[in-house]
């Protein structure tokens, strides 16, 4: 599991793999100075509620990864969390796409 840390103050753990897509989204929403919401469900260890934060290109963001790969990375996935980003809601956390999950286990596996 890989941590995602907002500002030094707040942190949530994402496995590896989600964490690398974010990472791309989150990266190109910054590059193109767009601030948006980022929202995720928190553990259940932590109320089960959730946190919903500003991103902006001021913030000092950190994306911690307990894997030393970098792990495949899913067109699909990255247009359904994009298109989340851009939405007035903001980036929310996607389930991985079932077609390119099959796609990409096939091409990892045979």
């Amino acid at each position: 599991m890989g941590k995602f840390s907002y500002n030094t103050q707040i942190s949530a753990t994402f496995e590896d793999r989600l964490l690398a897509h974010l990472q791309i989204v989150i990266g190109t929403k910054l590059r193109r100075g767009e601030p948006f919401f980022f929202t995720w469900k928190d553990d259940v260890s932590l109320g089960s509620g959730r946190t919903s934060l500003w991103i902006h290109p001021e913030a000092s963001l950190i994306f911690k990864f307990s894997g030393n790969r970098q792990p495949q990375i899913n067109r699909a996935w990255l247009e359904a969390l994009t298109t989340a980003a851009n939405s007035p809601s903001g980036l929310y956390i996607i389930s991985e796409p079932q077609t390119a999950q099959k796609e990409t286990d096939r091409a990892l596996y045979g």
